[in-house]
């Protein structure tokens, strides 16, 4: 079985190139006086070390043993939430903080290719418990890809291959304030799929 050599130790270089910042615009339709940003996302690299993209290995092979393995992939969002109006005489108050209860991935190509199952894994919706205080932040981790992606096309034909398939996440969280207003935010993760070499 062929396996990535490249372990793309260059690949902050090229990421930086290539990342689209996580960030999110104001939801327009929301009645909410709190407004949620994603100020980053981050992935891991191939040592585990947090970086602004995801190395994401399709089959674990344990150095020792041999034995293989599929891991799901973690991501980390880190949330900000706001005043509408910061300079409101009433100050923020338990009513603007904000619960994000769900959360949707959806996956394209940097070329628009995004056909589901061919070009890009199957998009998914994850549930999220997260309470982010009216101006203070929250970090949370989030699955960004399941285990079942890595056993369907495309992902699965990397399996046997040296290629590497490079994939953008676009994440949109959801949930509502304690007044029960909706609001919604989102980000964006690069992500490298391939059969990378277990060392």
């Amino acid at each position: 079985m062929k396996k990535a050599g490249l372990i793309l130790k260059g690949i902050s270089g090229l990421a930086a190139a290539l990342l689209l910042v996580s960030c999110n615009a104001l939801v327009m339709d929301s009645q909410s006086a709190t407004v949620l940003f994603v100020d980053s996302i981050l992935g891991t690299d191939l040592e585990g070390q947090e970086a602004d993209f995801l190395q994401s290995d399709v089959l674990y092979q344990d150095p020792e043993t041999g034995s293989e393995s599929i891991h799901a992939d973690i991501a980390m969002v880190f949330f900000r939430a706001e005043l509408l109006d910061p300079n409101s005489e009433m100050g923020p108050s338990i009513y603007n903080d904000i619960q994000v209860t769900r959360y949707v991935v959806t996956y394209s190509q940097p070329n628009g290719n995004s056909v589901e199952g061919r070009d890009v894994p199957y998009s998914f919706e994850g549930s999220m418990t997260a309470v982010v205080r009216a101006g203070d932040t929250r970090e949370v981790s989030f699955v960004i890809v399941r285990e079942v992606a890595k056993i369907d096309p495309p992902l699965v034909t990397l399996v046997d291959g040296s290629d590497v398939l490079e994939v953008i996440a676009n994440v949109d969280f959801y949930g509502k304030d304690m007044a029960g207003k909706t609001v919604k935010a989102s980000g964006k993760l690069t992500i490298f799929f391939a059969n990378y070499v277990n060392e």
